[in-house]
């Protein structure tokens, strides 16, 4: 188990240094670990999220790539289905990101100017360790257990 947890660390974190931004990299790590229902072209629906909302410092882009995650895995196509699974399980990763990294706004979490190298170093770090909560999380609540590629 906690292979695959390094391994979303790893993957998240190489893309990260890569040039795609949090959101991007956690999108792309998770649609590749596993068999996700989304298209390759599903991480262009994250790069706005990078920067906490393109730079306006708000939520966490790797948490919103997560909460993305989530969506697809426990979310709903039919508004007759309910949210409430997608909506309990975003809430308890949000609150458990909130407990590990002390907020979840990115000019909290970030001081530094954005791109700054300064600021690369932190969010790659953030970044990293959200893939690998986000990869605990799944495991903890035994979602993927036969999704895995």
């Amino acid at each position: 188990m906690e292979d695959l947890a390094l391994e979303a660390r790893d993957r998240a974190g190489n893309y990260f240094k890569e040039g795609f931004n949090c959101a991007e990299a956690i999108v792309k790590a998770f649609n590749e670990m596993y068999n996700t229902p989304m298209d390759p072209n599903v991480v262009r629906m994250a790069t706005g999220f990078g920067g906490g909302l393109g730079h306006a410092g708000c939520m966490c882009g790797a948490l919103a790539g997560s909460a993305m995650i989530l969506g697809v895995l426990k979310g709903r196509n039919d508004s007759s289905e309910s949210r409430k699974p997608a909506y309990a399980l975003t809430n308890e990763f949000h609150d458990r990101f909130d407990s590990k990294f002390g907020g979840t706004c990115c000019r909290v979490l970030n001081t530094h100017e954005f791109d700054s190298p300064e600021h690369l170093k932190n969010c790659l770090k953030i970044t990293g360790g959200t893939a690998k909560l986000l990869m605990e999380f799944l495991q903890e609540k035994s979602i993927l257990a036969e999704e895995r590629a």
